[in-house]
């Protein structure tokens, strides 16, 4: 493996902010310090006027991932090859329980698909059936393969949801081990019903998946689990927190001591209800779950990440293409086109996002530490994988990005590296771009040249979770 320096550049991590070079070896930073000298056989690279962050970390992303009769588009090559080119290099995946089956039947079979990865994975588990078997093997999960993460649903009755005393089963298991637990917050039962009067009333448009889940169905559903961690001790996240009422209960929480954290998505901060009133059947590129809110709910998770009640911003990449070919309807939306209820919920943004919150960063005030802070050092914290990802220290994998704070740009689907045929930010101007990413001291992004390969991302068995 090559020594690397990369001279000149500002670092900036979650805490510090300074001008300083960094030298590389066996993948590892183990130097940081000013005008470090080195011999000719050491790879240079200059990043003189350019920032310096540790590489993006994102801990929630479905990739190959069948979800009913639907699949994700993405493969793990090809969705962590777009991450990169984002500036990710550390994702955290979601596997699952099959219905009857061991929730380390689930694992095995993730760490196949898992194979084409080409930056550094590691694996939450999504529990469906809680029994007796399925919470001794959610010990051996913490214990033996380095899954401290679980996700339970309150919603999609009679697909992924569990009931309440699920919940607390799993939070005391994953509790007494040093595993935390994530929650899909919604209100499964009132959703169905207004699914039904939907269509009832022959209402089957894409905007009636946003009017079927309403905010106040993530509020009640938010605020229930969050007291069911508080009576257990448990720690708790909550993912893509999306409304104003639900974040209200975390702040809530949080001034009461319960040990409680939560993410949000960049759709989320950056894009409305307007979107589902896009003519014919656009609106079902922006079909996910929890749906997009009217803009005062973006405005109050921005004031949450300023205040510190959101702590984390990852993608929730769950990519279906929009046209049918050429991975066929199973991969996309068109498989919904009879009903709202039957479009595939996800929608990608494993590439756009740093280059985006950065630019919202900017434009809001918000500190270069805590963009670090929210994309890379408080998920690696959360989930086990620090310092040796989500920060820039000696000893710590070098996973690096080298940005250019100035450079103007335009989201083109057209032009990002997965497998889908749109991007929820299109014609976004965005200023800030990746222009170098390593993973372990390997330079895999250059510009636009792609230098990395599947199968060299590395599987992370983490250690707790649930920490800052």
């Amino acid at each position: 493996m090559a020594t690397v320096l990369i001279r000149n550049g500002r670092i900036v991590t979650a805490s510090e902010d300074f001008h300083a070079d960094i030298l590389i070896e066996d993948g590892r930073v183990h130097t940081i310090g000013r005008d470090i000298a080195v011999g000719d056989d050491v790879e240079v690279h200059d990043a003189k006027g350019q920032l310096v962050f540790p590489g993006g970390v994102d801990v929630h992303t479905h990739l190959d991932w069948e979800f009913g009769v639907a699949r994700t588009v993405d493969t793990f090559g090809t969705g962590t090859r777009a991450a990169a080119f984002g500036g990710t290099t550390t994702v955290v995946d979601f596997c699952n329980q099959n219905h009857g089956e061991s929730p380390l039947k689930g694992l095995e079979d993730w760490h196949k698909r898992a194979a084409s990865a080409c930056v550094d994975v590691g694996a939450h588990m999504i529990m469906l059936d809680v029994n007796d078997q399925a919470l001794a093997d959610m010990e051996t999960l913490m214990l033996r393969e380095g899954v401290s993460s679980f996700k339970l649903f309150t919603a999609y009755p009679g697909v992924l949801m569990v009931d309440d005393g699920v919940l607390v089963k799993a939070m005391r298991v994953a509790g007494k081990h040093g595993g935390q637990v994530s929650v899909h917050a919604e209100n499964g039962y009132l959703i169905q019903l207004l699914v039904q009067d939907a269509l009832a009333a022959g209402n089957t448009s894409p905007k009636y998946h946003m009017l079927t889940r309403p905010p106040e169905a993530e509020a009640e559903a938010t605020a229930r689990v969050i007291r069911l961690a508080e009576y257990t001790g448990t720690p708790l996240y909550i993912v893509h927190l999306s409304a104003m009422g639900a974040l209200q209960a975390v702040a809530e929480a949080r001034e009461r001591g319960v040990h409680l954290h939560a993410e949000t998505c960049p759709h989320y901060l950056f894009l409305d209800t307007a979107e589902y009133e896009r003519p014919g059947f656009e609106g079902a590129k922006y079909v996910m779950s929890p749906p997009l809110r009217t803009a005062d709910h973006g405005e109050a998770l921005w004031r949450g990440l300023k205040s510190g009640d959101l702590d984390v911003i990852a993608t929730d990449h769950c990519p279906f293409t929009f046209k049918e070919e050429p991975y066929g309807r199973k991969m996309s939306k068109q498989a919904g086109t009879e009903a709202f209820n039957k479009i595939p919920n996800g929608a990608p943004g494993i590439e756009e996002r740093m280059p985006l919150i950065f630019d919202g960063f900017r434009k809001r005030g918000l500190s270069l530490n805590r963009f670090v802070e929210t994309t890379a050092t408080n998920p690696a914290k959360l989930f086990g994988m620090f310092p040796r990802k989500g920060t820039i220290s000696v000893g710590s994998d070098a996973d690096i990005v080298i940005f250019d704070p100035d450079e103007t740009w335009t989201i083109k689907a057209a032009e990002n590296h997965s497998r889908m045929d749109y991007s929820l930010f299109e014609g976004f101007p965005v200023t800030g771009k990746v222009k170098k990413v390593f993973c372990r001291g390997n330079l895999i992004v250059d510009g636009d040249e792609w230098l990395g390969r599947e199968g060299m991302g590395e599987y992370l068995s983490r250690g707790e979770s649930g920490l800052i």
